[in-house]
């Protein structure tokens, strides 16, 4: 296969990885979805992650219908990846994609289950020693590293659930492999320091005698005090040598030359002799400890590789479990020969920190979750109209019905108490865009008409179409869209301000509704988010009217908002301000 062949490989990029990676290698990293190989050879991280996503899950790519779509996508990786041990985790975080199958699905999602029952059964105290042993993987790298790490692993006493791995593997020889590892990492040697104690001793030797070599006049001077006939001048040098590098007597005494011209000469020749001598020992015996090391190695192969591997897989695992768990996420079901998207207690993620968020419990299609039945949601309608009051949270629906689908299509637990999802070809996700022109009504068009026209498993997820043209008109597309939604056996929901200028909705369409409650004390609007089903909800305009004539300091600016107050219902507004006056928090 040639690299150009790969979505996002021209010839420029092609070139690049050929000549860093060599077309072989880099066809491997990309089909395994080696990041860090890419960006190494020179690829920023967003473009090898792009490649990659497109190498493994090009066949699923295609959910992703709508920019908006895409966004949340890479905002629930963004998420994820936050959660990463190691730098590998991250990167493979980061190249998730939709899963084609529901088996497939089925089969991540025990993966990611398993690992977050394995890490929430551990106590704290082991997975700070997991945690630990991954900190220092991503400084160090490569083999020896992730032997490290599966070592320390080990020693934590953590065998269950996605442990596993670690348990089966020989310690004895991971632990030999890992001394081979360590002893042929030498730097610019190699072996290594500390591979082998008489190579490091030959080695320090040798040091010491270069060392006198560079200053053979000190050593003169050193040695000639006190010796006056020429075999006292060669004891002294013997003694000399010795005692600084710890060179047996002898074979100082053997390098010493027969002639030379005067003292200095006769050190130099000895040093230099000693330096020769001690380099072919040293040269031997590194030679000797690297076979004996790369024996070990391979004898070891197995262990090393299986440890790499497990090491890899237990991070991305622990990496998922850790999300699932900071999240509370849960496995959806998957309902096959119906239609639905139906989700009890839903959290929309990016705002899941937030305090006191309303869990929103929401349907269209046919489910049968046990829901609470005093605001249950009812089974049949495949799309939904939904209306109500402004900041009512009628976006963050859409936005987490689509978290919950792109999730569950991915093989991951969903942010719902309980979920039941029928997989989708496509997620037509399109946010509120304030831009009143030609050009972007036809680009909208073109975006969200398609997927429908293409496929019956489609999920229309559309925020207030009517900002981007004249109420009449979007009045008219909206209705069009929502009839060929309901023709295409399609599911939906649309927000909108324009209800009463729908009807009449098909019959498998209903329209539900988010109001406003109130101002509280702070002035701030009161919203109940849990929509209601089968009735319109109300922007109710004097709530916020009411804040603004309530925080006018300005008397012209304050009658400027009286102004708006008679106009939307000056009693109401009054009201709403006593309400907010005397209610008890």
């Amino acid at each position: 296969m040639r690299l150009e062949e790969y979505w996002g490989i021209g010839p420029k990029t092609s070139e690049l990885l050929t000549e860093e990676l060599g077309v072989e290698r880099a066809i491997e990293a990309i089909e395994s979805a080696d990041t860090r190989a890419l960006t190494t050879a020179g690829l920023s991280q967003g473009r090898a992650t792009r490649i990659l996503r497109r190498a493994t899950g090009a066949e699923s790519m295609g959910l992703l219908a709508t920019r908006d779509t895409r966004d949340v996508y890479k905002e629930l990786l963004d998420l994820a990846e936050e959660y990463a041990v190691t730098a590998a985790a991250a990167d493979s975080i980061r190249v998730l994609t939709p899963l084609p199958t529901r088996e497939a699905m089925d089969e991540r999602l025990d993966d990611v289950l398993e690992a977050r029952d394995t890490w929430a059964g551990l106590a704290d105290e082991d997975q700070r020693a997991v945690l630990d042993a991954f900190e220092d993987y991503d400084a160090a790298g490569g083999e020896l590293a992730a032997v490290d790490v599966a070592l320390a692993l080990r020693d934590t006493g953590v065998e269950n659930g996605v442990f596993e791995p670690l348990a089966a593997l020989d310690r004895d020889s991971l632990a030999t492999g890992r001394a081979a590892l360590a002893g042929l990492a030498g730097d610019g040697d190699s072996v290594g320091e500390g591979a082998d104690d008489e190579l490091d001793r030959l080695r320090d030797r040798l040091g010491q005698i270069e060392d006198l070599a560079a200053a053979s006049m000190e050593v003169v001077e050193a040695v000639q005090e006190g010796a006056r006939r020429p075999d006292e001048f060669q004891d002294a040098l013997v003694r000399h040598v010795t005692s600084e590098t710890g060179v047996d007597a002898a074979r100082v005494r053997d390098a010493m030359p027969r002639e030379a011209t005067d003292a200095r000469d006769f050190v130099d020749v000895a040093l230099r002799e000693l330096r020769s001598t001690l380099r072919t020992d040293v040269r031997e015996r590194e030679q000797a400890v690297a076979d004996r090391l790369e024996d070990d190695l391979a004898d070891a192969r197995a262990e090393i590789d299986a440890a790499v591997e497990a090491v890899d897989d237990i991070a991305f695992s622990v990496s998922l479990a850790r999300f699932a768990i900071a999240f509370d996420l849960t496995r959806p079901t998957f309902v096959e020969g119906r239609k639905t998207i139906a989700v009890q207690r839903a959290r929309n993620l990016t705002i899941a920190d937030v305090e006191s968020v309303q869990p929103v419990t929401y349907a269209i299609g046919d489910h049968t979750l046990e829901l609470d039945r005093a605001n249950r949601p009812p089974s049949g309608d495949r799309v939904a109209v939904l209306t109500g009051a402004n900041s009512g949270g009628k976006t963050t629906l859409l936005e987490t019905l689509c978290q919950v689908q792109l999730l569950a299509q991915m093989g991951l637990p969903v942010p719902a108490d309980a979920a039941e999802v029928s997989v989708v070809d496509t997620v037509v996700f399109h946010r509120r865009h304030a831009s009143f022109n030609a050009g972007v009504l036809e680009s909208t068009l073109r975006s969200v008409v398609p997927p429908l026209t293409e496929s019956d498993r489609t999920l229309m997820l559309v925020d207030e179409f009517e900002a981007i043209t004249e109420p009449g008109s979007a009045a008219d597309l909206l209705h069009g869209l929502v009839t060929l939604t309901v023709d295409r056996d399609a599911l939906g929901v649309f927000v909108t301000h324009l209800a009463d200028d729908l009807e009449p909705l098909p019959t498998e369409a209903r329209v539900d509704g988010i109001f406003a409650e109130g101002l509280n004390q702070d002035l701030e609007l009161q919203v109940d988010y849990q929509p209601r089903f089968g009735t319109v909800g109300k922007s109710t305009p004097e709530f916020i009217v009411s804040r603004l004539v309530a925080n006018a300091k300005d008397p012209v600016e304050r009658n400027g908002f009286e102004t708006l107050a008679t106009a939307v219902g000056e009693e109401a507004v009054q009201r709403t301000l006593s309400d907010a006056l005397w209610t008890d928090e």
